[in-house]
């Protein structure tokens, strides 16, 4: 129907309606200038000849006088002799039928009002439920949003930092453009692409650019999109998805977090489980059924590829797994120039120093730290966004804002001090340990102080020397505080270094096999997460006499780690005080100056700099966990090093 008519007919059923209320609760004041009188006046009236004429109408009686212009009306109460007394005063007598207002059109109309309401509302819910669906309440609809050229376009070259995944897509590309190629060779390109990641390495960017390479319409939808409470919903949408990807092919469908519909068949229990096992089922007969669905390349991504069920990932339906890790410092600075474009950088900036100080950080971290750092600059009213922002911005990002503001008593700050400077004095002076970078007993987050080493490269695994003088620096501020403070007064400051000590010790000894007496095997982990994708049961493959050996090596190991940290803090007890002594004067102290420092030389510093911690380069966190502050997650193998508390 035409818009303008539709509003016309609304308008006028408006109206009508508006209409229809007014006569319903219109009075008999309202209907003209009449006036309610009592029945025993009517009489005196009409005995008194001052009644012109009466119109009676069953029990209601209305007339007008002989010297007014002004009507009444009044009510029988059933007076047989009333006619013959009219008749006597010669009042004019006019009679018509009973009538409560029923049978005119307004009376029709009040009295279908209801149920013209009540249809006119079912129509309109269901129309809205129906609206480009074609299908009873719309649920079966696939959610799966179509991006255009509109959305903004994204190539290749806004991708950096993950050459290896980029070649590989690029065979994608090439299909799409000219598909007829590789047909004549006989060779098929892949149905699916799984891009297996961290999050944040830019696995949906990398599918968005490969449909910004071909020119190709591009779906999108994630994995959760496809459960929905009603029976049979997930899989209907499903065949939506791929009804709509048929009618634009060829095309990409991108389906992100796969692993929420995508998990191994059998796991978990109860209906919702049988849901979605139907889903994936008919996901399964798309990709690679009877009918075929060339030119529709089906791109997922996931960090979890060890729960998808292995017909998912045969050859003919995900037969190609693209891994996008965290990136290297190439990729790293690579990244950084792709998010600088639109920032002004000042002269100082040196993004490879910034990439070389940020290991482990994903391509959104890095997003992250650029944004952070131009916000830095607005704030302090700069036309550039110097060195100082990237390492304010990478400081509050890793170890969160300073809080200043924290209320900390003198001897608080002694405690703290002392036991930094010795996790820092242990740093330098174990081997194979990452270089010392900065120091500080600034409270961030919830990290009383915090002693921070730079890798001198990404590092993918750990020596046995380098986790045992991890171990020891760990154990450096609890020794401190002991030394300093005696053992009565040591503090629960050293809570998250013993918990990253003990995770630590414990993988050395279960999972690396570092132990002589439980040699290189590995023990499992009691603590496993259920519904992970192959069983909801935990399995128990070690006895308890094996238990009590792994604990008892836990504790051999960080026992030794005490007794080394107690030894180079009694011979490097100099140092320690001095540090120590600089950190509650200056608060923080950059790797360099903290070697000024030890050398007897006051820390050379920039009076000029306006912000308020001491400059170095931009950097990781790196050696156990900071002080008063609880860190969860298990070393893997020194992927990402931490800040040392």
């Amino acid at each position: 129907m035409n818009p303008n008519y539709r509003n016309l007919a609304l308008w006028a059923i408006i109206a009508v309606l508006l209409i229809a209320l007014f006569n319903l609760f219109q009075t008999p004041q309202t209907r003209g200038a009449s006036t309610d009188v009592p029945y025993s006046q009517f009489l005196l009236d009409v005995n008194s000849g001052r009644v012109k004429s009466v119109t009676i109408a069953g029990d209601r009686i209305s007339g007008n006088y002989t010297d007014s212009a002004a009507g009444f009306q009044t009510y029988s109460p059933g007076d047989p002799s009333l006619v013959s007394r009219l008749e006597a005063k010669n009042v004019t007598i006019n009679a018509r039928p009973e009538t409560d207002g029923s049978n005119t059109l307004f009376g029709y109309l009040i009295s279908w009002l209801p149920m013209i309401l009540i249809l006119g509302v079912w129509i309109f819910f269901m129309r809205q439920m129906q609206s480009g669906s074609g299908r009873a309440m719309g649920f079966g609809k696939s959610k799966a949003k179509l991006l255009t050229e509109a959305h903004g376009r994204i190539t290749f070259q806004d991708v950096a930092g993950v050459d290896e995944a980029k070649e590989d897509l690029e065979e994608i590309v090439e299909f799409l453009r000219d598909p007829q190629k590789f047909q004549r060779l006989g060779g098929k390109i892949p149905r699916g692409v799984l891009l297996v990641g961290p999050p944040g390495t830019g696995k949906t960017l990398l599918a968005r650019s490969v449909a910004g390479e071909a020119n190709v319409p591009f779906f999108t939808i994630s994995g959760s999109d496809f459960v929905e409470m009603f029976v049979g919903v997930g899989a209907s949408r499903v065949r939506d998805m791929f009804d709509q990807a048929k009618k634009n092919a060829p095309c990409i469908i991108f389906i992100d977090e796969i692993d929420a519909v995508g998990r191994h068949r059998g796991a978990g229990l109860g209906g919702g489980n049988d849901e979605r096992e139907q889903t994936l089922n008919q996901l399964l007969v798309e990709m690679d059924g009877f009918e075929s669905n060339e030119s529709i390349i089906l791109i997922a991504a996931t960090n979890r590829p060890d729960v998808l069920d292995p017909a998912l990932l045969r050859p003919g339906r995900f037969d190609r797994q693209v891994v996008v890790p965290n990136p290297d410092i190439v990729g790293r600075e690579k990244i950084l120039k792709v998010h600088v474009r639109n920032v002004p950088l000042a002269p100082n900036v040196d993004l490879k120093t910034v990439a070389r100080g940020t290991p482990g950080f994903s391509g959104a971290d890095l997003m992250n730290l650029v944004n952070e750092a131009a916000l830095m600059a607005a704030r302090r009213n700069k036309r550039l966004v110097t060195m100082a922002e990237f390492e304010d911005a990478k400081d509050k990002i890793m170890m969160g804002a300073e809080r200043r503001s924290s209320a900390m008593t003198q001897a608080e700050k002694e405690l703290t001090a002392y036991h930094e400077s010795g996790h820092a004095i242990l740093a330098l002076n174990v081997p194979s340990a990452d270089p010392l970078h900065k120091a500080t007993i600034i409270p961030r987050g919830r990290a009383l102080g915090m002693v921070m080493q730079l890798p001198e490269g990404d590092r993918y695994s750990m020596s046995y020397k380098y986790m045992i003088s991890r171990l020891a620096i760990m154990m450096g501020g609890r020794v401190a505080e002991e030394f300093k403070f005696g053992k009565e007064n040591i503090t629960s400051g050293a809570s998250s270094d013993i918990e990253q000590a003990t995770k630590l010790a414990r993988a050395m000894v279960t999972r690396w096999g570092f132990s002589d007496k439980l040699g290189h095997v590995a023990y499992g982990d009691n603590q496993e997460e259920v519904f992970l994708g192959h069983s909801v049961a935990r399995q128990q493959n070690i006895s308890e006499e094996t238990a009590q050996i792994i604990d008892g090596e836990v504790r051999r190991l960080i026992d030794e780690a005490y007794s080394t940290a107690k030894t180079v803090l009694t011979k490097k007890k100099k140092d320690w005080v001095a540090l120590a002594e600089g950190l509650l004067e200056y608060e923080t102290l950059s790797g360099d100056e903290i070697k000024e420092l030890l050398a007897g030389n006051k820390p050379s510093r920039d009076l000029g700099d306006d912000t308020p911690t001491s400059r170095g380069s931009a950097v990781p966190k790196a050696g156990g966990a900071a002080r008063g502050k609880k860190k969860g997650s298990e070393p893997e193998g020194g992927m990402e090093p931490q800040p040392q508390g």
